[in-house]
């Protein structure tokens, strides 16, 4: 089984159909998005209505915290993001942000957990930087694989049971090998705002019969994401990060 696992697309139409594009011609069995469908980017109604399609097609959809923030009316965000999210609700639509309200905070599938931030308090909005937290959302589930997102930076914690997680850096497009000793913490950078130093977008791909997972990138016309997001008069910054993966 092969399954695709995107995550932090945030309003940002070029870097998704360019995922999905690839997604479509690697033909996995299973699609994940582990949320921030929307914040920063400038088409948020194109991305959630997408999102609402793909999940109606069997594809598991999952809440992040910049989806919670326009669903809910939150407003205690980094400043960027605070406006980033104003801006947003406005552009939904009362359908939009009734999908992005009954999305789950996680979700379980076999011997895998999916979530946005942590399994540690999935609701705290916890960002997974260093071993620690690793261990703390490890620690959270037992689950052999758990798949998230929230940093924008892909990268892979694993450990033996008891033992203090490893870090471990993904190369771009080579296959990482998934030891069956040990449990595994993957998470999978981000398509609409990568922040690794590369600006191409980027997803996880699972194989569970090879036993790895592969960081694709994929990249895709960030200049013109960057020019809509000027336009629509959301902060200039959202749209020179992309330019550098920053």
């Amino acid at each position: 089984m092969r399954i695709a696992i995107l995550s932090d697309i945030h309003a940002n139409r070029e870097a998704f159909d360019a995922v999905l594009e690839a997604v479509q011609n690697l033909a996995p069995d299973q699609l994940v998005l582990l949320g921030d469908l929307v914040g920063y980017g400038p088409d948020p109604v194109y991305v959630v209505e997408k999102a609402a399609d793909l999940a109606r097609s069997g594809a598991f959809c999952i809440m992040g915290n910049h989806d919670e923030a326009a669903a809910l009316g939150r407003n205690d965000m980094t400043e960027n993001a605070r406006v980033s999210i104003e801006w947003t609700r406005k552009q939904l639509g009362r359908e939009h942000l009734d999908f992005l309200a009954r999305l789950p905070l996680s979700l379980r599938s076999e011997d895998r957990l999916y979530v946005h931030a942590s399994a540690d308090r999935p609701e705290k909005w916890v960002y997974i930087r260093e071993v620690d937290a690793a261990g703390r959302c490890l620690s959270s589930s037992d689950a052999r694989f758990i798949f998230c997102g929230h940093t924008h930076i892909p990268a892979i914690y694993y450990a033996l049971p008891g033992a203090r997680p490893i870090h471990f850096s993904p190369r771009n497009n080579v296959a990482a090998p998934l030891s069956g000793l040990r449990r595994h913490l993957i998470v999978v950078g981000a398509v609409g705002q990568p922040r690794d130093g590369n600006p191409a977008a980027c997803f996880a791909l699972l194989d569970t019969e090879r036993h790895e997972v592969t960081m694709v990138r994929v990249p895709y016309d960030h200049e013109a994401t960057a020019r809509k997001i000027e336009a629509s008069g959301l902060p200039a910054w959202l749209g020179m990060r992309l330019k550098i993966g920053r």
